[in-house]
């Protein structure tokens, strides 16, 4: 798949809704990196739109996969456009997965001369998952640790009962020590579990990496492809575990959690310090139909 033809970086969009707004974000992605590669995922189930007026340099996902928030199909979503991408002469040195509420912070020049410079093949937040952390008294801000290994190194066995007479008993048992888990679990001394934001970005080689992995029947796919917010530790666990590459545990991206949930923040003017403050390249999360007036100006600012 390499070539001696390449561009410095291209950009993986995953979408399901507000087509309006990941046109703006392509144009500005256009403006800011004359025309890079740009692979485009989009769930038209969820939400439909002309591709006529598409530029040359976009490639849409087809046929496209359904995908649902927190599940395996957004991994299956963005292998597929990362095969999109590096099956090309002209293959990106560096990719950027992207959804459509994400938006540059930073010049082109500022963020292609630090990827440039740097000795590591991703940036991608990644945290290892352990039953030491899972039993420790964390503070608010760290509990998606316990979460993390709750969902990706326990294993629960579901029993029903009913009697004619007698209301239905669900019975849940979840095995969380590691010793009980074990025979359940694809993890082990050699390949540890890791977890971190689903958002990151990554050179040539850790793309075609994650391509060849998830291309082969191994338990890693297998375990994950039947859990529930699998895109916030899959690929951490696939290149974390991957000795030959060198990690940035940064994502290279302003989000911010402090209203709590399961969402973050939408980002509006009074952010504007922040972003500014910061040195991630892109931030999420915006919406037009919110705030537009904190794209203008960053529109200003990263000529």
């Amino acid at each position: 798949m390499n070539d001696i033809t390449s561009n410095p970086i291209g950009f993986v969009l995953l979408t399901h809704n507000k087509p309006q707004q990941t046109y703006r974000l392509i144009n500005k992605l256009n403006s800011l990196f004359k025309y890079p590669p740009i692979v485009w995922h989009h769930d038209f189930s969820k939400c439909d739109f002309s591709v006529d007026t598409l530029p040359k340099n976009i490639l849409l996902v087809r046929p496209h996969v359904q995908t649902e928030w927190g599940n395996f199909s957004l991994i299956e979503a963005t292998v597929k456009a990362l095969r999109l991408m590096y099956e090309v002469p002209d293959a990106p040195d560096w990719f950027v997965l992207l959804s459509g509420a994400d938006y540059p912070i930073k010049s082109a020049k500022q963020i292609l001369d630090d990827l440039a410079s740097n000795p590591y093949d991703a940036f991608i937040q990644y945290e290892p998952i352990t039953y030491e952390t899972y039993k420790q008294d964390l503070k608010p801000s760290m509990l998606w640790l316990k979460n993390s290994y709750q969902r990706y190194c326990t294993k629960s066995f579901s029993f029903n009962f009913s009697k004619k007479y007698y209301a239905k008993l669900n019975l849940e048992i979840r095995l969380e020590h590691p010793l009980l888990a074990k025979p359940f679990l694809p993890f082990s001394k050699k390949i540890a579990c890791f977890s971190g934001s689903q958002w990151f970005c990554a050179n040539r080689k850790a793309a075609e990496y994650i391509i060849d992995f998830h291309s082969k029947k191994n338990p890693i796919t297998s375990h994950y492809s039947k859990l529930m917010y699998a895109d916030e530790s899959y690929f951490q666990t696939i290149l974390a575990n991957a000795y030959h590459l060198k990690l940035k545990n940064d994502r290279l991206r302003y989000i911010d959690w402090s209203t709590g949930g399961p969402h973050p923040k939408i980002l509006l003017m009074e952010d504007l310090p922040n972003l500014l403050a910061t040195s991630a390249h892109f931030a999420r999360k915006f919406d037009i139909d919110i705030d537009s007036t904190i794209l203008d100006a960053l529109d200003r600012i990263t000529l």
